[in-house]
């Protein structure tokens, strides 16, 4: 019988299937697109995130960055937090994905072309796609359909504004050796280098609108990229997405479909990859309910600096403050971002 089944073939599916096909489980990936499967992603790799990647034996190339600045986008002053513990990496999603799904191919994984949209559970297996496992892992993104599925979602937070983020790459030398995080009034945008002639831009918003409008709030930093960007956007939402559990019967679920609050920090991925191997754990060690105790674990600093910054962002006369006052404590936002990495 198959060990896991896992549903979703982006890098949380990935990597749960590396860690299990190395714990000498048997892993069979149901992902109906092919590979490399693109998605809207700021597409920066924080310290820990490289890290996790050295674990598991993948190499991913891409442009280091040394840390965070934040910067105010109409008057252009900033605050710089740099990692202690190494860089981090600009890697386009494609790449990263492609990187995953052949380290997971040496390793004996099996790849089905499929949907896993229903699920039925007995005492000793789960059956989806056609196929039995003893586990199921879910890694079938924001909108998980097999969180929907067993009725997992969690109702939408009461007086929180959805938010959405959407992507667009430029061709243009990176200026900067940092992440940066410009601030407008009711949206951020993320620079990521990923390339010696190439940034993504990521803008993560409250107010539904095309790119170039969500852009224009940022005119000194629409000053630096190409009128001309020649590359379609991506887009994503809404990004807060909740779960009621992460561990139901014999489904466990890993990356965005695990739960998600918002991209603001930087660290879904981080986490993803760091989740994937504590799942397996779990079941290797026959105590998968040990997962959903362990999720929290990994996830408390992420959750609470996202959701602090998310209730900082949402009231206007705190938002306007957040990038003066990591300019005015420089050892204080060093110090976050460094929780972060």
């Amino acid at each position: 019988m198959i060990d896991l089944l896992i549903a979703g073939g982006g890098p949380a599916g990935l990597a749960t299937a590396i860690h299990g096909a190395r714990a000498g489980l048997e892993v069979v990936v149901v992902e109906p697109r092919p590979t490399p499967v693109d998605k809207a992603c700021g597409e920066g790799l924080m310290p820990g995130a490289v890290a996790r990647l050295r674990e598991l034996g993948v190499d991913v190339p891409g442009q280091p960055f040394r840390g965070i600045r934040y910067v105010d986008g109409l008057s252009g002053r900033h605050a710089d937090g740099l990692f202690h513990s190494g860089p981090g990496m600009g890697v386009r999603r494609t790449v990263l994905q492609a990187a995953l799904a052949q380290r997971a191919a040496r390793l004996g994984v099996r790849v089905v072309r499929g949907r896993v949209e229903t699920v039925s559970q007995s005492g000793d297996g789960v059956d989806a796609a056609g196929l039995t496992a003893r586990y199921l892992v879910a890694a079938d993104g924001l909108h998980s359909p097999v969180r929907r599925a067993l009725g997992l979602s969690a109702p939408p937070a009461h007086g929180r504004p959805a938010r959405y983020g959407l992507r667009r790459h430029y061709t243009v030398e990176p200026w900067s050796d940092l992440v940066e995080v410009h601030w407008a009034e009711h949206c951020e945008a993320y620079v990521t280098p990923l390339g010696p002639d190439r940034v993504g831009v990521a803008v993560l918003t409250g107010e539904q609108a095309p790119f170039d409008v969500q852009l224009a709030r940022f005119p000194l930093l629409a000053a630096r990229l190409p009128a001309s960007p020649g590359a379609r956007v991506r887009g994503a939402g809404p990004l807060r997405q909740g779960a009621r559990v992460r561990v139901s019967g014999r489904v466990l679920f890993v990356g965005d479909a695990a739960g998600y609050v918002d991209a603001l920090t930087g660290e879904g991925l981080t986490l993803a990859l760091t989740a994937a191997g504590e799942l397996v754990r779990c079941v290797r060690a026959g105590r998968p309910q040990a997962y959903e105790q362990a999720w929290r674990e990994l996830s408390r600093g992420y959750r609470t600096l996202t959701e602090s910054l998310l209730w900082a962002r949402h009231r206007p006369p705190l938002a306007r403050r957040i990038v003066p006052l990591a300019a005015r404590l420089p050892r204080v936002f060093t110090r976050a971002v460094n929780l972060l990495a």
